[in-house]
């Protein structure tokens, strides 16, 4: 019966992702439809698309009593993966436009009182300090204005604070000494199949990441995709320090 049900919600999820993200002039609103109805089984179902994540925060260096901020956070299952850490960080706020999510947030954390769950835009919104770490997971590829919420992540980050990126990508067709080339055809693909679902794959992502922290960590995996067993879609884990002097 369980599994009757998991299945149920696959097909629920997968048939959302096959009809696409609407398009209209709000963002928020384009979220909220697509979402909405997939939010029970979102976090199940990812589980098996979203590599990296636990990676990804487990590598994040954080002092005692960090103040650290998500932009993007979704249902919040992120936060899970900080595992005891979690009670040691002061304040951590989880921020996302699309209520569907943010009300899963709320549900799933709604007995810590370090954390925040925030509706916000990530290119506008602000903590009330400098904060010691931003990430974004799975979320700077789904942001119309990726190069703005990138921007305001770097100016809430205290100097020398940390950003962390867990993302889908493909590389361009010169990328940089040391890093994984995608061939033409592999970066048609990814790039058609993702934008289908509002996903939006740049390889100025990386390249603005590495220029503006030249003090970072990069590694590039592949993963399996759920009921496409032959397919291996590229991510990149990605862990810099905000320099100490803009």
């Amino acid at each position: 019966m369980l599994r009757l049900e998991r299945l149920r919600d696959d097909w629920t999820i997968l048939r959302q992702m096959l009809r696409g993200m609407p398009r209209s002039a709000s963002h928020a609103a384009d979220l909220q439809a697509f979402y909405a109805p997939q939010a029970d089984g979102y976090d199940r179902f990812r589980a098996r698309l979203l590599h990296g994540r636990a990676e990804l925060i487990e590598s994040l260096p954080l002092p005692r009593d960090a103040t650290v901020v998500e932009l993007g956070g979704g249902t919040g299952a992120n936060a899970e993966f900080f595992g005891a850490r979690l009670e040691s960080i002061a304040r951590l706020d989880i921020v996302d436009l699309c209520p569907a999510l943010l009300a899963q947030a709320r549900a799933r954390l709604a007995g810590y009182r370090n954390v925040e769950v925030v509706s916000a835009d990530a290119a506008t919104y602000r903590p009330s300090r400098p904060v010691d770490c931003v990430y974004f997971s799975y979320s700077l590829s789904m942001m119309r204005d990726w190069r703005a919420a990138l921007a305001n992540a770097l100016t809430m980050l205290k100097p020398h604070g940390v950003l962390g990126v867990v993302d889908f990508y493909h590389s361009g067709p010169r990328p940089s000494a040391g890093l994984r080339r995608h061939g033409p055809l592999a970066r048609a693909f990814w790039r058609h199949w993702f934008a289908h679902d509002g996903v939006r794959l740049d390889p100025a992502h990386l390249g603005a990441l590495r220029a503006w922290l030249p003090e970072h960590t990069l590694r590039e995996h592949a993963a399996a995709v759920p009921y496409v067993p032959l397919l291996r879609v590229p991510y990149y884990i990605f862990v810099g320090r905000k320099p100490l002097r803009d």
